[in-house]
């Protein structure tokens, strides 16, 4: 109980903190992406992530960089467990062209970042807008990697759920390698179901081995969603 009152008392002035300083990092975003100065743009956005966990006083832990090619683009596949995914995701790899639900573009602030750096929203479920989004997203993205959430929205339960198949055109149509990542303690740090910050939570990003679009290109829907899936789930710590 005590714990649970601490955290909602500090997490006031910390979300307050977080929406001021990410409030100065979209002005400086508006200027490098003004000044078509794409680097400085995802050098801001790194800076961002980084101190986003750091002003929650936590250290975000990131494994498997070294299977990152430089220069190299991809298809990013995260578990959803909490609005600081993205964050995550932006550590240790900034320059992403996201697509994901219209909602994020209205959290105060926050949205505005994911506007710089050229996100897709989602507005509707249907197989017709879906297919369109996912078009935009390959012209958009201009070569860059694409973040996506296969789940589509946030856990509630902190378990992984299943995943839809959006990604699979985008992989069919990009001809872009998979790369798996496991985030976790996202969901216990700040979950969908609850305003306050969880400062005792343990939060790590696991990047996984790619998976080659050559080797999976020529298997079902299934068996695709269940390769990444699985190796996504492979590397799930689930807080007892």
């Amino acid at each position: 109980m005590y714990k649970s009152i601490k955290n909602n008392i500090l997490s006031i002035p910390v979300f307050g903190i977080l929406y001021l300083f990410t409030s100065v990092i979209v002005i400086l975003s508006i200027i490098s992406a003004h000044l078509n100065l794409r680097k400085i743009l995802f050098a801001v956005v790194f800076f961002w992530s980084e101190t986003v966990f750091l002003l929650m006083g936590k250290k975000l832990k990131i494994i498997g960089r070294e299977h990152l090619e430089k220069n190299k683009k991809y298809i990013i596949l995260a578990n959803h467990g909490s609005l600081f995914d993205i964050t995550a995701m932006m550590a240790f790899y900034p320059g992403v062209a996201w697509f994901g639900k219209e909602y994020l573009l209205k959290v105060p602030v926050f949205g505005h970042v994911l506007k710089m750096t050229g996100y897709i929203p989602m507005k509707t479920a249907n197989v017709k807008n879906t297919k369109e989004m996912l078009n935009q997203l390959v012209q958009k993205s201009s070569g860059s990697s694409i973040g996506m959430f296969p789940e589509g929205t946030r856990t509630l339960d902190g378990q992984i759920h299943k995943f839809h198949k959006g990604f699979i055109y985008l992989m069919r149509s990009s001809g872009l390698d998979l790369l798996p990542v496991t985030l976790n303690g996202l969901y216990d740090l700040k979950p969908k179901t609850r305003f306050a910050i969880n400062f005792s939570a343990k939060v790590e990003v696991v990047i996984h081995p790619p998976i080659k679009n050559e080797d999976i290109a020529n298997k079902d829907e299934n068996e695709i969603i269940e390769i990444v899936r699985n190796t996504i789930v492979s590397a799930y710590k689930v807080k007892n």
